[in-house]
Formats: C-alpha cells, sequence, structure tokens
C-alpha cells in the first residue's frame, strides 16, 4: 500500500484568495493548531509575494521567516518555499550575487526545500538555482509549469524533468497552477519521469477552479506521485486548492495509505483563518474567488493570479467606467469585463510565444490583455501600450520563449527600435549586492544576521524603503479604513472622513473619501501644481515611481526632455508601465511623489514645449 504524503500550501492559500496574508503574529498562532492536525509531513511557509507583504504590514519579513519556519521543525514537518528562478522572490530578474544570497539567507531562516521555477520552462534560469540552493543547504525541487496548448506535450514535460534530474534536482514538482492540466496527461508525465528514474520525489500542486483537480490528483497518484499540496476552508476551492478532508477520503478509497486528520485541531484552524478573514484579510477576497469556475479553462490563467485579480479588476472596471460615462457610453458589468479579458488573454496568449502562465508571466499575459481591452473599448488600437516588462518577455531577456512571437508584434518592436535576445538571461542583470550595502552604510541601516536586511533591500528596493519610512503602513492602513468603512457603515450612517494612524509611535492623519469624490486633503489643493506648460496625464491608474530600476536617473524639474524619452512609470497590476514625454520640453512640474496613488487621467507632469 503506497503512502501519499499532504503539503498544506498555507501561503498559497491566502494568496489564491486575495490580496494578502496574515501578519506574523496570526501565523505563530496557527502554527501550533496546524502540527496537531496530524496530517502534514510538509507545510508551504514563504514564497511569492509573502515578503512584500510582511514590508506593507510595516513588519520585518525576516524576522517573520524565522518565528513562522520555527515551530514545524520542532515538530519534524519540512518547510518548503516558492522561488521564481531569475526572479527569486520578486517579479523582476535579479543578479546573480543577490540569487545566491537568497538561498543561504532562507536556509539560515529555517526553510528546508526550494520550490523553482521559471514561467519559461527555460533550463537556463532553473539550473542554476539547483546549485545554488545545494550550495547553501537546501532541498532543491524543480518545477514544471504545466499548461495546455499544442507546444506543451506530456513529452515535452518529461524531457524537460529529465534535464533537471540530470542537472542534480533532488526532486520534481508538477506545478499545475492553473489547474488546466487534464488528468490522464499528468499521470503519463508523472510515469514517464518514474520510468527514469523510479525513486525521484515527485510533488503535485495544483489549483481548483476549473474543476479538473480532484480528478488530476487520484490520476498523479496512481501513477507514482509521493506528495501533494492541498488546501483547507475556508480557503479551499474555488481559485484555491483541493480541501485536505476530500483528498484524505478520495485517497484512502483508491487504497493508498494517508495520514488522518485530528478533527479537533482542524476546527481550531478553521476559526482561526476565519478570525484573520473577519480581522481585515476578508476585506481583500473577492466573492467570485469562493467559486470554481470552468471559463477559466480556456485562458489557463492561474488560481494565485486570480486572486489578487478580482480586487484589481474593481479599479479597472471603475475607471474604465468613469471614462465611458465622460463619453456618454454604456457602463460595463464586472462579468461583462472578465469575459472580455478572458477571450482577450485566448487570443494574446499565442501571440506572445506561449509563456506558461505562471508568475511574473501571467501577470504579463493578463495585464497585456486587460490593457487591449480597456484601449479597444476606447476606441484606440490593440497593442497600443505595453509595459516594459512584458516587453522584456517578448523580447527573450528574461528567457526564451516556447512558441514564436506573432508576426505584427515582431514588426511592432523593430518599428520602436526593440532588439530580440537569445544570449542567457543572467547576462542581461549586473551584480548588485555592494551598491545596496553602499546605500545602506550611508542611510545608517544594519546588513542584519546573515545578510538578510541586505538580501531584503536588494530584492525589494522600493518596498522597503516604503517600509523603513513607515509610509507602506499608513498607505495599507488607510485602504483597509476606507474599505471597512464602504463595506460596514449602514447607507445611511455617517462614514469618517478623516482617521489618525500611528506607524512606529508618530501619527498620520488620512483623509478618506468614497467613490469618486476626492479626498479633503486633496481638494483643497489645485488641480494641477502651478507651473508653465502642458499637462501629462496618467493613462492608467497604479502607483506613481520616478524609477524602475537602482541607479536609475530620475527625472527632475528643470530637465529637458525629447518625444518618447522615459517620464517616470507607473506601476499597476504588479507591471511598470513607462510613461514617456509626448513632445520635446521642459519639465515645470512634477505633480506625483513616489509611491503616491495616482488615478487615469490625473496630471503628474507639466511640460513646456521647446
Amino acid at each position: 500500500m503506497k503512502e501519499i504524503k499532504l503539503s498544506l500550501v498555507f501561503r498559497d492559500m491566502w494568496q489564491s484568495a486575495g490580496k494578502y496574508q496574515p501578519r506574523v503574529d496570526q501565523l505563530v498562532k496557527v502554527a501550533p493548531a496546524i502540527i496537531r492536525m496530524g496530517c502534514f509531513d510538509r507545510v508551504e511557509t514563504n514564497g511569492g509575494g509573502f515578503e512584500q507583504v510582511n514590508l506593507l504590514f510595516g513588519e520585518n519579513p525576516n524576522i517573520a521567516v524565522r518565528e513562522w519556519t520555527k515551530p514545524f521543525h520542532e515538530a519534524g514537518i519540512q518547510t518548503h518555499m516558492l522561488d521564481r528562478a531569475l526572479n527569486a522572490l520578486r517579479m523582476s530578474p535579479c543578479s546573480k550575487d543577490l540569487r545566491k544570497l537568497f538561498y543561504k539567507v532562507k536556509k539560515a531562516q529555517g526553510t528546508d526545500i526550494t520550490r523553482i521555477f521559471c514561467g519559461l520552462n527555460d533550463e537556463r534560469n532553473v539550473i542554476p538555482s539547483i546549485t545554488y540552493a545545494h550550495e547553501a543547504g537546501m532541498i532543491a525541487q524543480a518545477a514544471l509549469c504545466i499548461t495546455y496548448s499544442p507546444i506543451h506535450t506530456v513529452d515535452y514535460y518529461v524531457e524537460l524533468a529529465k534535464k533537471y534530474i540530470e542537472a542534480g534536482a533532488d526532486e520534481i514538482c508538477l506545478k499545475d497552477m492553473a489547474g488546466i492540466g487534464r488528468p490522464a496527461s499528468l499521470a503519463q508525465i508523472v510515469a514517464g519521469i518514474k520510468k527514469y528514474k523510479k525513486d525521484i520525489i515527485i510533488q503535485y500542486h495544483s489549483h481548483a477552479g476549473p474543476g479538473f483537480n480532484m480528478a488530476s490528483i487520484l490520476e498523479v497518484c496512481k501513477a507514482g506521485c509521493d506528495y501533494v499540496d492541498v488546501g483547507m476552508s475556508p480557503l479551499s476551492w474555488g481559485t484555491g486548492h483541493a480541501d485536505v478532508i476530500a483528498v484524505i477520503e478520495m485517497l484512502k478509497d483508491a487504497g493508498f495509505k494517508v495520514k488522518d486528520v485530528d478533527m479537533e485541531a482542524y476546527m481550531e484552524v478553521r476559526t482561526m483563518i476565519q478570525e484573520m478573514c473577519d480581522d481585515f484579510l476578508g476585506y481583500y477576497i473577492p466573492e467570485l474567488n469562493h467559486m470554481n469556475n470552468s471559463l477559466l479553462i480556456k485562458p489557463g490563467l492561474p488560481g494565485g493570479m486570480m486572486g489578487s485579480l478580482m480586487t484589481d479588476l474593481e479599479e479597472n472596471l471603475a475607471q474604465l467606467n468613469k471614462w465611458k460615462a465622460k463619453n456618454n457610453q454604456q457602463p460595463l458589468t464586472t462579468d461583462q469585463l472578465l469575459v472580455k479579458l478572458f477571450d482577450e488573454v485566448a487570443y494574446v496568449w499565442p501571440k506572445v510565444g506561449y509563456p506558461t502562465l505562471v508568475t511574473p508571466f501571467s501577470q504579463y499575459v493578463k495585464n497585456l490583455a486587460l490593457m487591449n481591452v480597456i484601449q479597444m473599448e476606447k476606441g484606440k488600437e490593440r497593442w497600443s501600450m505595453i509595459g516594459d516588462n512584458i516587453w522584456d518577455m517578448i523580447l527573450g531577456k528574461s528567457g526564451k520563449l516556447a512558441g514564436p512571437v506573432a508576426p505584427e508584434l515582431v514588426e511592432l518592436a523593430k518599428s520602436q527600435g526593440r532588439e530580440f535576445l537569445e544570449n542567457d538571461p543572467q547576462d542581461n542583470y549586473p551584480d548588485c549586492l555592494d551598491s545596496f550595502r553602499e546605500k545602506m552604510k550611508a542611510q545608517g541601516w544594519e546588513l542584519g544576521q546573515d545578510d538578510e536586511e541586505l538580501f531584503e533591500y536588494a530584492m525589494h528596493p522600493t518596498q522597503y524603503e516604503a517600509y523603513k519610512s513607515g509610509k507602506a503602513k499608513a498607505d495599507f492602513l488607510e485602504d483597509l479604513a476606507k474599505r471597512k468603512a464602504e463595506k460596514n457603515a449602514p447607507a445611511s450612517s455617517a462614514m469618517p472622513s478623516v482617521i489618525t494612524v500611528n506607524v512606529n509611535g508618530q501619527n498620520y492623519k488620512l483623509d478618506i473619501a468614497y467613490g469618486d469624490a476626492v479626498p479633503a486633503a486633496s481638494a483643497a489643493s489645485p488641480a494641477a501644481p502651478a507651473g508653465a506648460g502642458e499637462d501629462i496625464t496618467a493613462p492608467l491608474s497604479g502607483k506613481f515611481y520616478l524609477t524602475k530600476e537602482p541607479g536609475e536617473q530620475a527625472k527632475k524639474v528643470g530637465d529637458a526632455v525629447k518625444k518618447g524619452d522615459t517620464l517616470c512609470y507607473i506601476e499597476a497590476m504588479k507591471v511598470n508601465n513607462a510613461i514617456s514625454a509626448e513632445f520635446d520640453g521642459v519639465i515645470t512640474t512634477i505633480c506625483l511623489s513616489n509611491g503616491d496613488s495616482v488615478d487615469e487621467d490625473d496630471v503628474i507632469f507639466k511640460v513646456a514645449r521647446s
């Protein structure tokens, strides 16, 4: 009787449900009850947006990881994390020295296993991480990013697994991040890998949304899978994962040996998860994310991304409908925009070379599709707004695409002077740690135990600076207060227009507005700051940044610019969109500061024509 071991993907449960994750105090509280459940040999404790969320809460991510992994180690339960190979823990690629430090820090903090994946399935990005993980003493689990296309066949995946095993991977993961892997094909992949190396450990990860994953779990286990990732109520199913109780009962009935659940502990964990939702996390979990949806089969968008997509879509829809109202057009509903988006993803995906739809490439494809939809709704052409990160994917800067890029995009790239790349992606990103050491020294910041603060700053520079200044937490608390007021206050009651929050002992007064209103503090300011010249407005909503990369020279008042020069970036849906000068001129006013929120059509610069 073969034993199937289970892993609770606690981090991914939250990321797949909504936008944020529990605070460290909540994680430490729930860990002992998870252990008492008695059915888990592994728990996912880090990866994806986990540490960036800590920074937004004003928490030190390194302390959070150490405290969160500790109780599982003491209980003999392995901890594992998700890492993005060339991108490590972020959306954008990392330098080699930062990647190496990544594994040393995570091992020192208590993470046993790293699940290494590349959204392009480019072995040039994964294989170095296998080596770096081993050098740091970690177990290297190489992931096959599963999707369904004419290119991504059973043979394609078996051959890729062979390359990873030959490069020293300790384990293989079938990362079915969208849950669109077909059960029979997944079983054939597992069988093919086991035929090549019988004793290789295989772990299966899938999402419930499209409806295949219970059948897929059963099929891969029959074919020789060793570990299965599961979620638990109230965050199972929907855009999340199969529920632990259902998986256990299904596998037992099929003749597998599986550990039982301590139901008293299960109910304790379930109650704590609900308390976390009631506290604040539920304000970032859209209702649609609780439901399975076979519409997801066509676009193949991953569950982890769907968690934040629905939250982001609220803002996109509001901005689009505001434009439609101005132009005497009928507004769209959420369902109408969602169907248009799904159809456009299915159209765009083959055009950009079939990248597997997993972070960051799922966001890039989705964002490109969404911008196409929005631009076409406004009567503009498809492809009229493509972010720099998306161009990097199309041009091969992050790795080789599985399929060819469509001719119209090749021509568009050439018309903009963009070049396609075939070199090793790592060569495009020079070492950076020395420069960050100097910056930390200048600020008087400590490098931290095992250089973990240096790692955090170099990995997430913008978020780390906002965390250190207190701005990140103030912004988060302001947004949470608005959401709570809008959701909880009776329609007839007066909602607060001003709140005061305390960040690291300092009080911040925050003005709140609802719907399309302008906060009082902003309304008191002129619509466009003083300065000669013409308005440059934001083409989309998001966060305003003057620079994208460390060391990049920010534009300042008085700078001369040429038409097409990059003025700034607006980060929307995890993509940095370059905003360019529309004519030659001189900058007379910069209307926003780094990290400020911006709405579509807000004035961001004033430029005097030259």
